[in-house]
């Protein structure tokens, strides 16, 4: 019996270890066919997109299609964004390893997770309690303990905790929420998707400087709507 226990808990260890090398060539190939190729250089994003595992931040059964090169289903009419715009968003707001950076829009987790790889902390709101309490007990499992969740209405941010350093908004709201400009350190940047409802939209870069902020725009995207309680 001990025998038997010992070569079953040996193949399952085997079969783990190729899972997980299996995981890690696919995000290989990921970011350089999806990321790299699209002229996303910056070593620290690139570094963490390599390292995150994205598979642990979709349902189950979609698991086989977590490193291809599009936003997936995660239930409660929210997506995981396409690996390219998660590492672009991620890139041109130039985390440091000492910056503070809000998430308004937890969805699945792996923005935090891909950010929380970066800098010293990550705080992130989500308005729908179900994918909240399932992000939040997927950090833990991952040893996530330098990101802090909150489950309510992002459009206030979380001025507690403010300034940030950086903020990413992963929903489009009509316009910037000003709670959200207002909790931005001085040359703090703010990444946004604007634009109406299920239609194109606008990824905007916001930089403060001198308490004002200037607005760049960055590339037609499409994202779920920006949800108020």
């Amino acid at each position: 019996m001990k025998l038997t226990t010992i070569v079953l808990s040996t193949l399952l260890a085997l079969v783990f270890s190729q899972d997980q090398d299996d995981y890690r060539r696919l995000r290989e190939d990921m970011v350089k066919t999806q990321i790299e190729a699209r002229n996303v250089y910056n070593r620290a994003t690139l570094k963490a997109m390599r390292t995150v595992p994205r598979h642990e931040f979709v349902p189950e059964y979609m698991k086989a299609y977590a490193y291809e090169d599009r936003p997936l289903s995660i239930g409660n009419g929210q997506t995981i964004s396409q690996p390219y715009i998660v590492a672009f968003m991620t890139s041109v707001i130039n985390p440091k390893p000492d910056d503070r950076i809000l998430e308004i829009g937890t969805g699945s987790g792996y923005q935090a997770a891909v950010l929380a790889e970066i800098v010293h902390s990550v705080y992130t709101i989500e308005i729908i309690p179900e994918l909240a309490d399932k992000a939040k007990a997927k950090f833990e499992s991952l040893n996530y303990s330098n990101i802090y969740t909150k489950t309510g209405d992002g459009y206030h941010g979380w001025p507690e905790e403010a300034p940030f350093d950086a903020i990413v908004v992963t929903a489009a709201p009509d316009e910037v929420p000003e709670p959200l400009i207002e909790q931005l350190r001085e040359g703090g940047r703010l990444v946004i998707p604007i634009g109406p409802k299920y239609s194109v939209q606008s990824l905007q870069l916001l930089t403060m400087k001198d308490g004002k902020t200037s607005i760049k725009n960055l590339f037609p995207v499409r994202f779920v709507p920006f949800t108020r309680d």
